[in-house]
This record gives structure tokens, C-alpha cells and sequence, in this order.
């Protein structure tokens, strides 16, 4: 049995990536798409054995989601990051003309931070482990992984892919529990990037503060779902559906919770029980269904649903087959509906986590929005219904880190958006451009003329053309100004 590195053995592997990095220096487009290429390569020639490995670690994980959001989606967003680096790595001009004459040739050059690090969570190890990196890699970076030990398998797994396609000097996976995940945090990266929950992050953003280390935190939340009087509620069931058994509902963008019009609570009911038995006609053996990946996950959503009884909610659960899951060799909970939830009850108070959706009503949308403004802000909201006044009310005076509108989870999957959480469900964003510009630090560049200096104006003694000009430089900036007080007379 492997043992878990030492707080010196992980300095080392750092000290190592950045002695690289500053001997190596900026590495050029071929070498970053290199990189990307070889990301890609370990997960395409492995792709069977990390799926069976996914499968194995949560109980039962679907193969064909796994190869949908572990393997697909991953081979998409490391085409997309190899095909625009080269653009995203142009400097970016200054295009202030009246500035440029003053300062020179002004421009943003985006470089490595340098040397950072990942730790990937056990829902999605795969894509929240292999997407970042190949970010990270299109930005000119080095990257330590930090698996997590929920997912031993794939862990391991990709921990022996990793380190026969990269030098550790490039790219090393870590493994280990929770006290190496404290020693990964405190160590002094460049960038720290961190998916998981919020309590988690708390502990990791404090060792990060240590050492000044900038944090990209990627949470999760109670994501809300209005349904609006006008919404279709069939198709509304079905995607909701499809979001909230997505992996089992152990998915940081699962919609959480519903909103449905006063007096129609039991309609919607119905309609997402009828989705979920089209979807899944029985689910215990059924190799579309996952699994709730560990017995405590199990045992607090099972409290979840104990505590929303006994506080008067209606528990629905959707078993087609009316299943005995008390033998089942894996952890499977039947999708699960909670009518009549109310605030008190746990469900509604932490993250679910799991494929069980509590239902409220309204009867105005500021109800909603109040109740969605009294809580931390969510990493997603959804909105089904006819893109109005209301909705846009609803959108203009909520906070969230994505929308999907008639829709869950949609807006996460398309590389040319940001993603990432506000407050409570995270801070920073990647994705595409986004991402490239996250792992990348910002550099101003100015080249100033040989002729000319902006010191110059400053220099004493201060003659009259300089003066002169001063004056008629902030006389231009000063009818700007001017011009727009007056307008709000």
C-alpha cells in the first residue's frame, strides 16, 4: 500500500515545479498545446478503465454518464483550450490614443502564474480534475493534483496516467486523506484552485491566506428553480429530472429546490414522478442509475427525509418497480419528492446533494425572491416559463454565479461562458477565455519612446510649455466630466 507523502515530501514536489518553471520560463504555444495533447491521450487510451473505476468507487455509476461528463465533455474543453490558446496569448493593446501619447506603447501581456495547485472532488474526479488542468496548461503553468480519497480508484488511476505522460515537473497527482489535504492547502502555490463544499473551502482559503496565495474556490449552494405560472410543466419535469438524478444528484449545480405556483404543488408532483418513471422504469439494478457514493452521504440524506416527515412534508418516492432496496449491494436512494417543505426542515437548510427535491409554493414572485435573498447566494438559478417582465424582475434583483432559463445545469456546459459561484458558492471563475485569463496573471507592458517619457512632465523645473500642456490635458479630461454633470441637470 502506497503511503501518503510528508509535509516535506510535497514541498519538494513544489520547489521542484517551480525551479522548473523559472529556469524553463514562459513555455511557447507548441509546448502548451503539447500538454493539452497529452491530457487528452492518457484520458481517450484509459477511457474504459476510468469508467470502471468510477463505477466501483461510488457503488454504481452510470458508464454512460461517466463517458458523457468524465470522458466527452473533457475531450470537448481540451479541444476548445488547444485551439484558442495562441489567440488568448496575444497581448491585448492599450486603446487609449490620448493615454498612448503620454505613456508610450501600452499593452497586457498575459503570463504563467507559475506553479499551481488542484484539488478535485470526488463527484466529478475526472472532468474537475483534468479540465482545470488543461487550463492551467494553456495559461504556460505547472499543476499538483490533490485527488480526492473518496474516489480511491479513479484516483489512483489517474495518479499512474498522469505520471507516465508528464515529467513531475510539470504535472504530479497527490494522494491522501483529509490531513494531506490540509498539508496540500498550506503550501505556497501561486494559485490555489479548490472545487468542494463551502465549509471545506473555508479551511482551505485560511491555509491559503498564510501565504498571500490567491484562491479560485468552484462551491456549490441550493441552487433554486422557479416555476412560473406560465411554464410548460411537462417539459419543466423533465429537465428538472434529468438535472436531479444527474449523477444521482450529487452534482454542485443540481437544482436544489422548487418554487411552484400556490395550488399547483401536487400537479408539478405528478409531473415529476411520471419524468422520473419514464426515465427510469426501475432503478435498483438498472446500470442508469447511480449510486449515493458513501454510507455517511446515504445516511444524511436518509436523515434528510426522517426529519421533513416527522416536521409534516409528504414524502413521494418514485419506484416504478416498487423495488426492495434494502438488499442492494450498492447505495441507491429512489428519486425522492418532498411536498409541503417548509424552512425548518434540514433539507431545506443544507445542501441536498442527492436525488431528493422539496417543493414549495408562492404566490408572487417577490416571495421568491425574498426567500432566495434571505439565504447564502446559489451557484445556479432556474427559471422555467415565458422570458418576461417577471422573470427579468426575478433576475434583476437575485444574485447567482450562472442562469439557465427553461432549463438546469445548461449554461455550465458551453465553454465561451464563465463559470463559477458568488458569496457563499465560490469566488473567480474559469471556462474557456475565462479560464485561460484566471490562470494567467494580468501584466502591464509600457515601451515609451526614446523622444518621449510621461516622467518628463514631471520633471522640475516645471516650464511654461510643460505647463501649458498639463493644463490643456486636464482641460480634455475636464469636458468629459463636465459634459456629463450637465447632462443630469
Amino acid at each position: 500500500m502506497e503511503q501518503d507523502p510528508t509535509k516535506s515530501q510535497l514541498a519538494a514536489l513544489l520547489a521542484r515545479q517551480r525551479a522548473a518553471q523559472l529556469r524553463d520560463g514562459t513555455p511557447n504555444a507548441a509546448l502548451r498545446r503539447d500538454r493539452i495533447d497529452r491530457i487528452a491521450d492518457l484520458l481517450l487510451s484509459n477511457k474504459d478503465a476510468f469508467v470502471e473505476a468510477l463505477r466501483l468507487d461510488f457503488g454504481h455509476r452510470s458508464p454512460i454518464q461517466s463517458t458523457f461528463t468524465d470522458v466527452m465533455g473533457v475531450v470537448q474543453a481540451l479541444n476548445i483550450d488547444r485551439k484558442n490558446l495562441e489567440k488568448w496569448m496575444k497581448p491585448k493593446r492599450s486603446g487609449n490614443p490620448i493615454a498612448a501619447l503620454f505613456t508610450g506603447d501600452a499593452r497586457v501581456e498575459f503570463v504563467p502564474r507559475g506553479v499551481v495547485g488542484i484539488i478535485a472532488p470526488w463527484n466529478f474526479p475526472l472532468s474537475l480534475s483534468l479540465q482545470p488542468l488543461s487550463q492551467v496548461f494553456a495559461a504556460g503553468n505547472r499543476a499538483m493534483l490533490k485527488m480526492s480519497e473518496s474516489t480511491p480508484r479513479t484516483g489512483a488511476l489517474l495518479k499512474e496516467a498522469i505520471a507516465k505522460a508528464f515529467d513531475p515537473e510539470e504535472a504530479v497527482v497527490v494522494s491522501g486523506g483529509p490531513e494531506v489535504g490540509a498539508m496540500f492547502s498550506a503550501l505556497p502555490f501561486d494559485l490555489m484552485f479548490f472545487t468542494g463544499g463551502t465549509e471545506i473551502a473555508r479551511h482551505v482559503q485560511r491555509a491559503c491566506a498564510e501565504n498571500l496565495v490567491p484562491c479560485v474556490l468552484e462551491l456549490g449552494g441550493k441552487s433554486p428553480v422557479v416555476v412560473a405560472p406560465g411554464a410548460d410543466f411537462k417539459q419543466a419535469a423533465d429537465r428538472i429530472a434529468i438535472g436531479k438524478t444527474l449523477n444521482a444528484g450529487q452534482i454542485c449545480l443540481a437544482p436544489d429546490y422548487a418554487f411552484v405556483p400556490e395550488g399547483r404543488e401536487q400537479a408539478f408532483a405528478d409531473a415529476m414522478v411520471a419524468s422520473l418513471t419514464r426515465m427510469y422504469p426501475t432503478l435498483r439494478d438498472n446500470d442508469d442509475y447511480t449510486s449515493v457514493v458513501a454510507a455517511r452521504h446515504y445516511d444524511r440524506l436518509r436523515g434528510h427525509l426522517a426529519d421533513a416527515a416527522a416536521k409534516g412534508a409528504t414524502l413521494i418516492e418514485v419506484n416504478p418497480a416498487a423495488e426492495d432496496f434494502s438488499t442492494q449491494s450498492a447505495m441507491k436512494i429512489p428519486p425522492t419528492i418532498v411536498l409541503n417543505a417548509n424552512p425548518q426542515m434540514t433539507i431545506l437548510q443544507d445542501e441536498i446533494f442527492g436525488p431528493v427535491l422539496p417543493i414549495m409554493g408562492y404566490s408572487h414572485i417577490d416571495q421568491v425572491i425574498d426567500y432566495v435573498n434571505a439565504r447564502p447566494r446559489p451557484l445556479a438559478t432556474y427559471y422555467f416559463g415565458p422570458e418576461d417582465k417577471t422573470c427579468r424582475h426575478y433576475l434583476d434583483h437575485t444574485t447567482s454565479g450562472g442562469v439557465s432559463l427553461n432549463d438546469v445545469v445548461v449554461h455550465a456546459a458551453n465553454e465561451n461562458l464563465p463559470f463559477g459561484g458568488v458569496g457563499d458558492s465560490g469566488a473567480g471563475n474559469y471556462h474557456g477565455r475565462f479560464g485561460f485569463e484566471t490562470f494567467s496573471h494580468a501584466r502591464a507592458v509600457v515601451s515609451s519612446s526614446r523622444r518621449f517619457s510621461l516622467n518628463q512632465l514631471m520633471m522640475p523645473p516645471y516650464s511654461p510649455l510643460r505647463r501649458k500642456l498639463l493644463g490643456w490635458y486636464l482641460n480634455h479630461e475636464a469636458k468629459a466630466v463636465k459634459k456629463r454633470l450637465a447632462s443630469k441637470r
